[in-house]
């Protein structure tokens, strides 16, 4: 639904009911009771405060109906200081600075049953946590999230042990978007024969993760020795600071940069006709949304091949064998990284088997691998992917391998194990054709 909005074109969207709660602008309470609320969130970078605040009104519906405009005060968020992976420094917008700043204008329509009063003060939404992951991440009701633990990271340059050398390219330095290219060690006399291209997407719930994490560059970095390709790894925009669909557009414009050939290496080295894409979680639910687009716009790069390591998918309603807890985290998680999804967890970019969902027939790959660490509570969802597309009527091979004993993305914790190897194995041997 599009709307006008008091920044220019923006869409709006119906506020979930999380809790009763009242809302104090500048002090002063404002309880109301609603059948739809609906308020104008500003998605982009311009003013996050809208997005935050979203999450921290939890309107009780009863009855009647309004339209909220909320804006803020605040200084634009461009003005902040950020850093390179597209994150504030620290916490700007605390509850007491929202409840100081925020300016409310809200036109309602007569209700029959009067005020919902309010069960929850916004100080005790702003303390109350939600949801942690311990040494990633703390949620709190009022939308607020901590980030627990900062990763290493692992700057470019040629690495000794593999020969792999790596870079990064900024592609929109507005948004900071950019890509780090990995091009393994190079015969010592020229070959006819280029390289397979593989586009990689880091997982990390949307929230987390970047192409220069240590553990996804020594995983990318070993991926690119073992399989000989040139790797291009992905470093989009993360939630909340930057809801989605912000991910999904900077990966589907960081691999049409790719297959355009536009970088020196990939136009010298790399061959596109055997162009790959592979993630890991949220990753590899990204190359999903990335096959649908290859497959339904003109002039898209065809794909060869789709590796989806553990990938991250949700629903409502439970698959087959899946733990309850498993879809109730990764449903409040994706709420969380996508405020405006529709249907909630079943929204299909979440959950690709929902009524409703795009035709896995039509995904734009010839061939895929799906993962799954069989301890890990996704791998019940991961084999129910699978045997959906293979069953879809799409016309590509679609192959799975799990990992006894392992949880989600092992692979990353503990790259020298067993299962580990025999997973990057299994992943080279399917970029070889195997």
């Amino acid at each position: 639904m599009t709307v006008g909005h008091p920044y220019g074109h923006k869409q709006a969207y119906l506020l979930p009911y999380l809790l009763p709660v009242t809302i104090k602008p500048n002090g002063h309470d404002m309880s109301y009771a609603r059948k739809e609320l609906y308020a104008y969130i500003g998605l982009s970078a311009v003013t996050p405060t809208q997005y935050i605040v979203s999450m921290a009104m939890a309107i009780a519906i009863r009855s009647g109906a309004t339209f909220c405009s909320v804006w803020a005060a605040t200084q634009p968020w461009q003005r902040l200081a950020v850093d390179r992976r597209k994150r504030p420094l620290q916490q700007p917008y605390s509850s007491a600075t929202i409840s100081t700043q925020l300016r409310w204008m809200i036109h309602s329509t007569s209700h029959k049953n009067g005020a919902v009063q309010a069960a929850a003060t916004e100080a005790e939404l702003d303390d109350e946590v939600l949801l942690e992951a311990p040494a990633q991440f703390r949620i709190y009701k009022s939308g607020r999230m901590d980030r627990l633990n900062e990763p290493t990271l692992s700057p470019p340059g040629l690495d000794e042990a593999t020969g792999v050398t790596s870079r990064d390219v900024v592609l929109d330095a507005d948004t900071g978007v950019s890509v780090r290219l990995y091009l393994p060690k190079l015969p010592d006399h020229p070959s006819p024969t280029k390289l397979p291209v593989l586009v990689f997407f880091h997982g990390g719930a949307f929230l987390l993760g970047s192409a220069d994490d240590a553990a996804y560059h020594n995983y990318v970095n070993a991926l690119a020795a073992e399989a000989g390709v040139l790797a291009v790894s992905v470093d989009y925009r993360l939630a909340p600071e930057h809801p989605l669909p912000a991910a999904y557009d900077d990966s589907w414009a960081a691999l049409r940069w790719a297959a355009s050939a536009q970088d020196g290496w990939i136009a010298e080295h790399g061959d596109l006709s055997r162009l790959f894409l592979a993630g890991d979680s949220a990753g590899a639910n990204i190359v999903h949304d990335m096959l649908l687009r290859a497959a339904s716009n003109d002039n898209s790069p065809r794909v060869e091949g789709a590796i989806l390591l553990h990938p991250w998918f949700s629903g409502t309603t439970a698959v087959e064998g899946e733990p309850p807890a498993a879809s109730k985290v990764t449903g409040m998680l994706w709420s969380y990284a996508c405020p405006g999804a529709v249907g909630g967890a079943d929204d299909p970019r979440m959950n690709p088997l929902a009524p409703g969902a795009p035709a896995l027939e039509k995904l734009g790959c010839v061939r895929m691998l799906v993962t799954a660490g069989l301890a890990d509570g996704l791998a019940a969802r991961n084999r129910a992917y699978h045997d959906a597309v293979a069953g879809s009527g799409w016309r590509g091979t679609a192959a799975l391998l799990g990992s006894e004993g392992e949880g989600h993305v092992f692979f990353l914790g503990k790259p020298g194990c067993e299962n580990a190897k025999q997973l990057m194995d299994r992943v080279v041997a399917f970029i070889a054709g195997a």
